[in-house]
């Protein structure tokens, strides 16, 4: 079996203590990491490597960044989403791992907020997510298992946001985010947790503000999305919900799959 998770950890080195911590107790074979807010130079390699993990990261000084850490070996790693050779920003790498039944393919996405919308960011987002749905067709012909994992900035329903009604006008809520989000759904790809779970309220965001986790306030955004390949072969998947506690807490929370790879 492998464990593959996807976590925004809102800065690598402020929340090294909370991102160390999950790591030994959790122990899953692959993490996507988004919004890392590091260089290259300045990841934490050294402490990650000791925990038993190969590290590959797209970093970009104080702003997005994504990372993957696997305890099995990368047999490839393809950095930047393609389609506009403009986007300097990071926020998208991805590898070909070793699994016991053969490679594997994961995705470390950290798509735009797109906050003020509608507006340029807002375009960016959707522009990106067209980039995204692009990449991931030339993906699916390869028929492998495939988890696309990240901070997706996408609300997909209204049973994950805690207040429909006043997210209605967020990017992440928005109705064209939403239809961009089940377009890329629709060239077949699974959105895991509604393949195994479903239910309303489970949240993978709280706000810093508001008392939002105190009130349970929260918001889906986190999502590992498969291919039919990874679609069928996966056992189990859980929100990792105690990380939000503790001192200086992500506000997201890891998602974690197992697949029998």
């Amino acid at each position: 079996m492998i464990t593959i998770a996807t976590w925004n950890v809102n800065s690598i080195r402020t929340r090294m203590h909370a991102v160390t911590k999950w790591l030994t107790e959790a122990a899953p074979d692959v993490v996507c990491l988004q919004e890392i807010k590091s260089t290259t130079e300045n990841f934490p390699y050294m402490e990650i490597e000791a925990l038993g993990y190969n590290v590959d990261i797209v970093g970009q000084k104080s702003y997005n960044g994504v990372a993957i850490l696997s305890k099995r070996p990368f047999e490839e790693v393809i950095k930047g989403l393609p389609g506009d050779e403009t986007d300097e920003q990071a926020r998208y790498i991805e590898a070909v791992i070793a699994g016991d039944k053969g490679p594997f393919r994961v995705a470390s996405i950290y798509l735009p907020n797109g906050n003020p919308s509608p507006g340029p960011k807002y375009d960016y987002k959707l522009g990106w997510m067209d980039r995204l749905k692009s990449h991931a067709q030339g993906l699916l012909k390869f028929e492998e298992a495939l988890v696309l994992a990240g901070d997706y900035n996408v609300i997909p329903e209204a049973k994950d946001v805690y207040d429909p009604k006043g997210w209605i006008d967020e990017a992440l809520f928005r109705p064209e985010t939403r239809a961009k989000f089940q377009e890329f759904l629709g060239i077949g790809l699974t959105e895991a947790f509604a393949q195994m779970d479903g239910r309303a309220g489970q949240y993978t965001f709280w706000d810093y503000q508001r008392g939002a986790w105190q009130n349970n306030e929260g918001i889906r955004i986190d999502h590992l999305i498969l291919s039919p390949q990874a679609a069928d072969n996966i056992v189990d998947l859980k929100i990792h919900k105690a990380t939000r506690e503790g001192i200086k807490p992500s506000d997201h929370v890891p998602v974690v799959g197992t697949f029998d790879f």
